[in-house]
Order: structure tokens, then sequence, then C-alpha cells
């Protein structure tokens, strides 16, 4: 381990507190089918006594904590091992519902001290492994008024018009009308109960901030100019439309930007930026539907081949294009 891993370790942010995660040297096993994580043995007294809500029976102390069933099997590890570790050195008890069952996972232990560390060590593991699951569902701000359809309908026809001889410009590449929208963030839910507590928290944020910063008033903004997200114009992968409010207001930027803050504190979304980049994605190389190659490989094999990502050349469209609405 070098020293700028122990003077920067990486930190992980568990329901409001700060975890560090330390690089542990630890032995690999061939043909592993899952990622191995180790969460070390610790000094008890590191441990956030008063974090967890841990309860006196009459055999110890007992801890219940809620996960996600596709997050059993990090906990339990190839062959039970994760789970053998942390109960051997917690001295604890710790049982999950069976795969597929949405449910608790309680630990169980003689000392209060072992049972706080088994809970602390299964949150690492959890969070660490949220982060590699692909995101399930995306917080966005619709923008598919009648009028807008028709304003980007005439942007694709006129691109088409103009620019279909540029490498890798297709009709496929853009938007559904229907599905213009603004991004706030993309979340990972991974069951019911996360799914009702991000419908919650955004019924919540409409009564605590958004109703107060709209006013009672409609917030009119102006998509207008395109940007692309790549450093070359001739190699493009993402088009979009920039967007703001139409009085020169911050509005829909605070309102953006305090959504993003309230997930990202309620652990259901990843924090990519320190504000949220409004914009409209009006062609996008995930889109493309190459249907020669799909006949072709469905006529063989009978199932839809890898698409790798194809960029296209947007100079003409960026120099020849307008895109306002």
């Amino acid at each position: 381990m070098n020293s700028m891993e122990v003077l920067r370790p990486t930190l992980i942010r568990i329901g409001g507190r700060i975890y560090r995660k330390n690089n542990i040297q630890q032995q690999s096993y061939p043909n592993e089918e899952e990622d191995e994580f180790y969460a070390g043995p610790g000094d008890p007294m590191d441990e956030p006594f008063d974090a967890f809500m841990v309860e006196e029976t009459e055999r110890g102390f007992q801890c219940a904590v809620e996960v996600p069933s596709p997050l059993y099997k990090y906990i339990i590890g190839k062959k039970g091992e994760t789970r053998k570790r942390l109960e051997t050195e917690t001295r604890t008890s710790i049982s999950i519902p069976k795969p597929g069952m949405e449910g608790q996972i309680v630990i169980t232990g003689q000392q209060r001290s072992g049972v706080i560390s088994a809970r602390t060590r299964i949150d690492v593991l959890v969070e660490s492994f949220r982060k590699k699951q692909p995101f399930t569902h995306f917080l966005s701000l619709a923008l598919n008024q009648p009028a807008i359809q028709e304003k980007f309908l005439q942007f694709k026809e006129e691109v088409l018009e103009k620019c279909s001889k540029d490498h890798g410009v297709d009709s496929s590449l853009f938007q559904n009308p229907a599905k213009l929208h603004l991004t706030i963030g993309t979340l990972v839910l991974l069951n019911d109960q996360e799914i009702q507590k991000a419908c919650e928290l955004l019924q919540k944020s409409k009564e605590e901030f958004i109703d107060k910063t709209v006013g009672g008033k409609p917030l009119t903004v102006e998509m207008a100019g395109i940007e692309y997200m790549n450093d070359d114009p001739a190699m493009i992968d993402v088009l979009y439309a920039k967007v703001h409010m139409k009085d020169a207001s911050d509005k829909l930027q605070l309102i953006a930007d305090r959504l993003m803050e309230l997930f990202v504190a309620s652990g259901l979304m990843m924090k990519e930026w320190d504000k949220v980049k409004l914009h409209a994605t009006i062609m996008n190389t995930l889109f493309r539907k190459d249907s020669n190659v799909e006949e072709r490989n469905n006529a063989t094999t009978g199932k839809s081949p890898f698409k790798e990502r194809e960029t296209f050349d947007g100079r003409n469209i960026l120099k020849g294009v307008s895109a306002h609405v």
C-alpha cells in the first residue's frame, strides 16, 4: 500500500456518517463468481454506538437492518464465506432471508459492541455493492409538451435533410419526442420499499420547497442551442439542447440541485456532480439501430448482437442547423 492510499483513503457516506474504506490485502481465489469485499476487524471503541437501534434481549443484543434481496448474495459471499467471517470476527449470528424474499437481516450477539460492529460492516458491504448495480430509475422533468415536440421534429427533419450523408448520422439516433426530458439523476431502487421511499421523498420535496420556489406559477423554460459531450465534434455520442429559464431566474437550477442533494442524502442516488447539468438529450448513439446487423445475427443465432457504440460526425449539425424551442 503506498503512502497516498494511507493519507487519502476512500470515504463512504452511510446514514449521515463518513467511514474510511481501508485497502486490505486478502487472498484471492481462482474462478470466483462474485466479487469479494473484506470488512476487516476493527477496534470496538471506534464503532458508532449511537448510530443504530440495538435491542437488549434475554440472550444478549439484537439489531435489524433492511437490505434489498438482490444484495443478500454479497453479504453471504461465495459458499457463505463472507457471512461466516463476519460472524466469527464479531462473535454474532447473522440471519438472512432466503434469496428473493424481502425482509430484515437480523444480527444477534452476546456483546453490544459485536452486534454494532457486524451492523457497521454490513452497511459498508451494502453501500459498496449498491454502487456496482446498474441504475433502475431516473428522476427527471418532462419536456414533452406538443409545441416542444413539434419543434424537435422540425429539427430532426432538417438534420436528416442536410446531414444524412455525414458519418454515423441516422434517424434512429434521435430521442423519442414523447420522452424528451431533463434528467436530475439516476437511481438504484432494488425493491418496492425503496420505490415507495423515493415517491415519499419526492412528495415531501414538493411540499417543503418546490411549491415555495415555484410560487404557484408554472416554470417557463427555453431550449436554445445545441452542444455535445465528447471532445471531438467529428466523433459525438450525445448531442443535447441547452435549457434555461425564460425569465433568466435560477429557480429551475435551485429545484434540480436541491432534489439531487436530498436523494443523494437518502442513499438512493449516487452523486456525480456538484450541480445538476440542465440539458435535454436529442441525439444519442445508444439509441442506434442497425437493422442489417440484427437481421444477419438473428438469422444465424436467434440472439440480439452486442451493440458497440458508434459515434457520429456532428460538425455540420453544429454549424448549419438551429435548435430553438
